[in-house]
């Protein structure tokens, strides 16, 4: 990416951050939100049946790629709103690099997930959780969750462009939930169905949770899958990005 392409980007970044200071209640919810789950899982519906340890040692790994996956929906509605109001169409007389308002909504959205992140690992500490893998387990899971992150936003971005209205979001953030639910962040496989069983060690989510489990040395936790781990999100970046990209450029002025 060209100087310019990453000026222009930086500048639509910080168009996204001063929506912050404007809408202070939606940056709390987004960081409210999965820490009222992780404490709903954890102490109304946890037991965890299959699962060695301690539950939260087993269930925390598993948040954590869940919170990356969840909160879309205000990232397809910035994008949405935008289309509807012009303000892309706008942006889209400028000479700017082509991409780059998706490129900043994309970053303002990381470091917004990153302060989520951030948050869950606190109240995970304050529960008792603790990471046994080591400062470089540690950071790596951290990574390995902020990449799957960001692969999520990209689909989200270009989701929320083929939806094209604010009102049509809800329905395609439905496409989420499956991906959440199906998959090891709350039970182990063993103790499911073995088709369901099969559909949910597929599940991008799924890798990303067990690499998290091994990086950080949860008790019981599988190895060898953090290659996966690496693999789905890089994979859906390369399909995706570009799809966004392209969809942007071919938006009419």
């Amino acid at each position: 990416m060209s100087t310019y392409a990453l000026t222009d980007s930086w500048t639509m970044t910080r168009r996204e951050l001063a929506h912050w200071a404007r809408q202070p209640v939606q940056v709390l919810v987004g960081l409210v939100f999965p820490v009222m789950l992780l404490l709903m899982f954890g102490y109304l519906v946890g037991g965890g049946r299959g699962v060695e340890g301690e539950y939260v040692d087993y269930l925390v790994p598993g948040m954590l790629a869940l919170t990356m996956a969840f909160g879309l929906e205000s990232t397809m509605l910035a994008v949405t709103q935008d289309l509807n109001k012009g303000v892309i169409d706008r942006f889209r007389s400028m000479p700017m690099a082509n991409g780059a308002v998706l490129v900043g909504r994309s970053v303002a959205d990381m470091l917004q997930s990153a302060l989520s992140l951030t948050a869950m690992i606190g109240v995970a500490v304050a529960l008792g959780w603790r990471a046994h893998g080591g400062v470089a387990g540690f950071l790596g899971a951290v990574g390995l969750l902020l990449l799957f992150r960001f692969a999520m936003l990209w689909i989200g971005i270009h989701l929320a462009m083929v939806a094209g209205k604010p009102e049509m979001v809800q329905a395609v953030q439905i496409l989420v939930w499956p991906v959440g639910f199906l998959s090891n962040a709350f039970a182990v496989p063993d103790s499911m169905p073995g088709w369901l069983a099969s559909v949910v060690e597929w599940n991008p989510l799924s890798q990303t949770a067990t690499a998290v489990r091994d990086l950080v040395g949860a008790p019981g936790a599988e190895s060898g899958h953090v290659g996966a781990a690496l693999l789905w999100p890089v994979a859906l970046l390369v399909v995706f990005f570009p799809l966004a990209v392209r969809k942007f450029g071919a938006l009419s002025k």
